[in-house]
């Protein structure tokens, strides 16, 4: 019998406590005591990885947040995150509609997957909170899925992609129960829907890297989730699973399934998306693409780099003429 646990979140299979992570964490494994049996892989799984702590509701008044029929998918206040005192980002306030596929853009260290794991309560916060659904992560955050960035990831673990993609059920399942002939089935259904059912029995660092991508983006659908956060999904993937990607983002938008993709290419931002957050430690702007994906907003986030927004610019031009 395995038992259905997930890989805490803090540094390498990093992922919320309701989603079940691979995420390495730089705290020891528990001693076993005197005489207790024998942990399956699974069981090993949950000692070595670490857990997030609980988020705290806020007592702030909302002021600016949807009616309590509607909440929004998810709405950051006032979100200040500092390391041994110095901002990472500060003073973050955005509230996403329901339903937006949205891509989160800035240079390199401005902060983008530090929002994330602050969203998810990763780390702490220096001052804001954060509301999903309306709620506290915490009461929530078994409606988020989560994708994380492939270089978080422990690679050298020993599952499957089958093992991986089932974590993500293990809510459903319960601690240390047996998983059964029907999760293992929705696995298999999530890992068809990316591609690579025929790789599911495959030891994950026997997996190319857009497979392993495929494989978390997996075990993220076969939560069924409300909101999806993903850091990266992108980075270093051939040009098929790009495209996979992309059809799954896009499917997940006609289900009425809100998505926070970490971004990197600024040429595509304006083809997959249809809501953008321009984030340099501060949020340079939010909205619409249409509206806010501009060349003045990508200057005052990306500062001096006028070959990279030059480019980007023709290529905003040319897409707005083929249409």
């Amino acid at each position: 019998m395995l038992c259905a646990v997930g890989f805490g979140a803090v540094e390498v299979f990093q992922l919320p406590a309701a989603q079940g992570s691979l995420t390495r964490s730089t705290t020891a494994s528990r001693k076993v005591k005197s005489g207790q049996r024998t942990s399956s892989p699974f069981q090993n799984a949950q000692q070595h990885f670490k857990m997030p702590s609980d988020l705290t509701p806020s007592t702030i008044d909302r002021t600016t947040a949807s009616s309590a029929d509607s909440p929004s998918p998810l709405l950051v206040d006032d979100l200040t995150v500092a390391y041994h005192r110095k901002p990472v980002i500060w003073d973050i306030e955005f509230e996403i509609p329901p339903g937006a596929l949205v891509g989160v853009v800035g240079p390199n260290g401005a902060g983008k997957s530090t929002l994330l794991k602050a969203v998810m309560d990763l780390i702490p916060k220096a001052s804001g909170r954060v509301e999903v659904f309306g709620k506290s992560y915490r009461q929530n955050r078994h409606r988020v899925g989560y994708v994380p960035q492939r270089e978080s990831v422990d690679w050298d673990f020993p599952v499957s992609a089958l093992d991986v993609v089932t974590m993500g059920l293990y809510s459903k399942i319960g601690w240390c129960l047996p998983v059964r002939k029907k999760h293992r089935q929705q696995a298999l259904d999530a890992l068809r829907r990316v591609g690579i059912e025929e790789l599911a029995n495959r030891q994950i660092s026997q997996l190319s890297g857009g497979q392993q991508q495929r494989t978390f983006l997996a075990r993220a659908l076969v939560q069924d989730a409300d909101l999806y956060l993903m850091d990266e999904p992108f980075a270093a993937v051939d040009a098929s699973t790009e495209k996979a990607v992309v059809r799954i983002l896009r499917e997940m938008k006609e289900a009425g399934k809100t998505s926070l993709v970490i971004h990197h290419d600024l040429q595509t931002v304006a083809e997959y998306f249809d809501y953008v957050i321009l984030l340099n430690m501060r949020i340079v702007a939010h909205g619409p693409v249409e509206e806010v994906f501009t060349q003045e907003n990508l200057q005052k986030t990306y500062g001096g780099r006028l070959t990279l927004l030059e480019e980007v610019s023709n290529a905003m031009r040319q897409r707005e003429r083929t249409l």
